[in-house]
């Protein structure tokens, strides 16, 4: 189910196993990257315009009580975790967007690396979002978080749809929320493939 709106008025409405999502980490003004500054600088208008700050929003995902991943939960003011998701993306020092990126988590796990390069996870995908996440990193998310194949999985912050489709290709039921139309559209589109 896609819902397009705010995650703050819509999220309290629905019932749900789990979150796992991705927010917007509101770094739009210092975002620079790649190895020749060209995907970041054809996307940084586009970047700035959605990655606004979502702090409190995010904040209060922890005392939902379920099993919660959070893509750049270390911007974040969460309470402390044991399990942390990390990818490691595999890029030299030279690399100027980050080498890894991490996901804070309540599970109780020692921490989990997910290791895959940015050009072995975006070479084949047609990325249709700025900070899009490769469909096997989110299966990869799934998997360690160890949920019944009936759980419903929410993402309040949908974007292109990601988690969903991995959702959906393992036979599990998922909510998406967003914002942007076009990423709504985007999503309803990857639900049909």
């Amino acid at each position: 189910t896609i819902y397009h709106g705010d995650c703050r008025e819509i999220l309290a409405k629905l019932e749900f196993d789990a979150i796992v999502t991705d927010p917007p980490y509101g770094l739009g003004e210092l975002w620079r990257g790649g190895n020749s500054g060209g995907w970041a600088a054809c996307r940084y208008d586009e970047i700035k315009e959605w990655d606004g700050s979502t702090v409190d929003v995010v904040s209060s995902f922890p005392g939902l009580a379920v099993p919660t991943v959070i893509w750049g939960g270390n911007y974040y003011d969460l309470p402390p975790a044991r399990c942390w998701f990390l990818w490691d993306k595999k890029q030299g020092d030279s690399w100027t967007t980050a080498q890894a990126e991490m996901a804070w988590t309540n599970l109780e796990r020692p921490v989990r690396m997910f290791r895959m390069s940015q050009v072995e996870a975006y070479g084949t995908m047609n990325k249709e979002h700025p900070t899009q996440k490769p469909i096997a990193l989110m299966s990869w998310c799934l998997e360690m978080m160890r949920l019944d194949a009936a759980a419903v999985i929410a993402d309040p912050f949908m974007g292109s749809g990601t988690t969903l489709r991995v959702a959906k290709d393992r036979g599990g039921k998922a909510i998406g929320i967003e914002l942007d139309e076009r990423y709504c559209e985007i999503a309803a589109k990857r639900m049909g493939q």
